[in-house]
């Protein structure tokens, strides 16, 4: 099942145009989730009373998800399409429909996000802390050639090979060409001191970024022969690095934290920092649900 957060928004009807596609591709069945909170003061109670104010977010609500399916009708007329409208706060209603599904998708900017603003806080919110695959949408400016890739940032850690496995599997299921991104950088070349050189080869590190690349790219490669792999390492900044390899991407995937992830730290800052900048759709992934 795929989850899809609903907030009225253009951005909304983007996510769930990407998600329709996404579940004709797979058969998965999608779902459409609403969720509101009725404010308890702050608006003129002459004008509309708090039964009355409920009543009308409801019915707004109810609007907004229809609107979801009719626009995913258009894309995938034979997926099957639930509905969900919650009184509770967005993102926790929308991380305990996370347990459930296979991914959750979001679109980049909801009704309340900022002019400039270039991804919602229910989005950063749920890709903290959902048990799914979180996946937040963000529309091309222009339609994307059949050969552009799914791009997929990694670092050795048990997080960026469970985005690695969602990353061949998207590849797979749109038959699309899989970029595989490793970074490196050391302070040896960066920030030296020349009177004190750090006795350390570049080219013996480079080398052994490549290994280890190859050697966590090679079995889900075996397994998924159809997918044209190209695995490329470059010294660089993370952040920087993969928003120049998602431009003309289909999607970005990346693991929820890295090696140098904090204890209790939901959402490494390289990944926040994607989620925000990122130029195309883009997945973060637990290692493990719940995690």
């Amino acid at each position: 099942m795929i989850v899809v957060g609903v907030d009225g928004s253009r951005s909304a009807v983007d996510a769930a145009h990407w998600a329709a596609e996404e579940a004709a591709a797979r058969g998965d069945t999608l779902r459409f989730v609403h969720a509101y909170v009725v404010p308890m003061y702050g608006y003129p109670e002459s004008a509309a009373t708090f039964p009355q104010l409920r009543e009308g977010m409801r019915h707004q609500g109810t609007e907004w998800l229809d609107e979801a399916r009719e626009a995913a009708g258009k894309v995938a007329p034979g997926v099957t399409v639930e509905t969900t409208l919650a009184e509770g706060e967005p993102v926790s209603v929308l991380v305990e429909e996370s347990r459930r599904a296979r991914m959750t998708v979001l679109g980049s900017r909801g009704l309340g996000g900022f002019t400039g603003m270039l991804v919602g806080s229910v989005a950063v919110g749920l890709a903290a802390h959902g048990h799914s695959p979180v996946v937040v949408v963000r529309v091309p400016q222009q339609p994307l050639p059949p050969e552009a890739p799914v791009v997929a940032g990694v670092d050795g850690s048990e997080a960026s090979t469970a985005a690695l496995r969602f990353a061949f599997a998207e590849a797979a299921d749109r038959r699309a060409p899989l970029t595989v991104v490793r970074t490196w950088r050391g302070i040896f070349l960066d920030e030296a001191v020349p009177r004190y050189p750090l006795r350390v080869d570049p080219h013996e590190i480079e080398a052994g970024e490549r290994a280890a690349l190859t050697e966590q790219v090679g079995p889900l490669r075996d397994s998924h022969p159809d997918v044209a792999v190209e695995t490329v390492v470059v010294r660089g900044r993370p952040v920087r690095t993969l928003l120049e390899y998602a431009e003309g991407a289909r999607l970005l995937v990346v693991g929820s934290r890295g090696r140098s992830g904090f204890k209790g730290m939901l959402l490494g800052s390289t990944s926040r920092a994607l989620v925000v900048h990122a130029p195309c759709a883009i997945a973060v992934v637990r290692s493990t649900p719940g995690e």
